[in-house]
C-alpha cells in the first residue's frame, strides 16, 4: 500500500528519487518498472507499479472506442503511458512531455493513493489541497453509497 505525502526534488535531467520506503515494494512487485502517464481530471501525473497498470490497461482497452468520452480516456491515459524503472539510485526518469502536462519544476509532491502514486508540482498540489479543504464534502454532491457507512 502506497501512502503519504512526500516532498521531493527533481534533477536538471528531470530524475526524482522515489522515497527509500517505497523502493523494496516496487522491486519485489514490479522488478523496478513502473508506469507514468498522465490523470484525466487534474494536471498531474500518475505514477503505477507496472503489473497493476497492466490490469488497469487492459480494462481501458476494452473500452468502447465508439465512446467519446471512453476514446478520449483511451488516448489520454494509454497514449501518455510511459514505463520508466528504477535506476541503481532509486531514481526514476519522468519524461519532458509528462513533466510539461503536469507543470512540474524542481519541487513536487508525491502523493501514495493505495496502488498508486499521484505526482504533482508542488505549488499547484498546495493550491488544490487548499481548495478542497475550503469546499469541503458538503459542497461536491451526495456521498457514494460506499463511503456512507465509512466510519473514520
Amino acid at each position: 500500500m502506497f501512502r503519504g505525502v512526500n516532498s521531493i526534488q527533481v534533477d536538471d535531467k528531470g530524475r526524482m528519487a522515489m522515497p527509500t520506503r517505497y523502493r523494496t515494494r516496487i522491486q519485489s512487485e514490479a522488478e523496478g518498472k513502473l508506469i507514468v502517464t498522465v490523470d484525466t481530471e487534474e494536471r498531474c501525473l500518475l505514477l503505477y507499479p507496472l503489473p497493476d497498470w497492466e490490469r488497469i490497461e487492459k480494462k481501458i482497452e476494452a473500452l468502447p472506442s465508439f465512446n467519446s468520452a471512453a476514446r478520449r480516456i483511451q488516448r489520454l491515459l494509454i497514449g501518455h503511458a510511459t514505463e520508466v524503472e528504477l535506476d541503481s539510485h532509486g531514481r526514476i526518469l519522468l519524461p519532458p512531455p509528462l513533466r510539461e502536462y503536469a507543470s512540474l519544476q524542481k519541487s513536487i509532491m508525491l502523493v501514495g493513493q493505495g496502488k498508486k502514486f499521484e505526482i504533482w508540482d508542488e505549488l499547484r498540489w498546495q493550491e488544490t489541497r487548499e481548495d478542497w479543504i475550503k469546499v469541503g464534502l458538503d459542497n461536491n454532491g451526495p456521498l457514494p453509497p460506499e463511503l456512507e457507512v465509512l466510519s473514520l
